[in-house]
C-alpha cells in the first residue's frame, strides 16, 4: 500500500488505518470526550474506499468535506427525554459530536467522491485520477 501523506498537520488515509490497531484506542471508554469512530481504509484497482464505524448517528447528522487535499468528517448529534409528573420532573439528554480530518492523495477526483450511510456504516469512495500528477521541481532564479 502506498503512503498517501499529504501533509503532516493531520493523519492520512494509511496513518488512521494504523491507528486503528492502536491499543489505547480500545481502552478508552466509548463515552470519553476523545471519542473518534474507528476507521477502515482499502486502496482499491481504481478507488480508495474509507469506512467509517459511527453508530447512533442519522445521516442528516455528518457533515462531510473536501477542501484543498482535506477532507474533514464530523458529526453531533443529541437527544433530550423530559417526564412530568405530578411530584416530580426527570429529564435526561445526552449528546455526541466529532470531528475527524485526513489528508487526500493527490490522484484523486475530489468531483466524485459517493457516501452512503447505513447502519451505523459511513462509507466514502473515492475514485482514482488516471491523469499524470504534476511533478514537483525546484526553480532556479536568474
Amino acid at each position: 500500500m502506498k503512503t498517501l501523506v499529504k501533509s503532516t498537520n493531520f493523519p492520512s488515509l494509511r496513518s488512521a488505518m494504523e491507528d486503528f490497531f492502536n491499543t489505547d484506542f480500545f481502552n478508552k471508554p466509548f463515552m470519553s470526550t476523545e471519542f473518534l469512530p474507528a476507521v477502515n481504509i482499502r486502496d482499491e484497482e481504481d478507488s480508495y474506499e474509507l469506512e467509517m464505524s459511527a453508530p447512533g448517528f442519522k445521516k442528516e447528522d455528518f457533515k462531510i468535506t473536501s477542501e484543498d487535499g482535506l477532507l474533514t468528517i464530523s458529526a453531533e448529534t443529541s437527544t433530550e427525554h423530559k417526564e412530568e409528573k405530578k411530584n416530580y420532573t426527570r429529564k435526561e439528554f445526552s449528546s455526541s459530536s466529532f470531528s475527524r480530518s485526513f489528508s487526500l492523495p493527490d490522484n484523486i477526483e475530489e468531483e466524485d467522491v459517493k457516501a452512503n450511510y447505513k447502519n451505523g456504516l459511513l462509507k466514502l469512495s473515492f475514485k482514482k485520477s488516471f491523469k499524470t500528477p504534476h511533478n514537483k521541481k525546484q526553480i532556479s532564479i536568474e
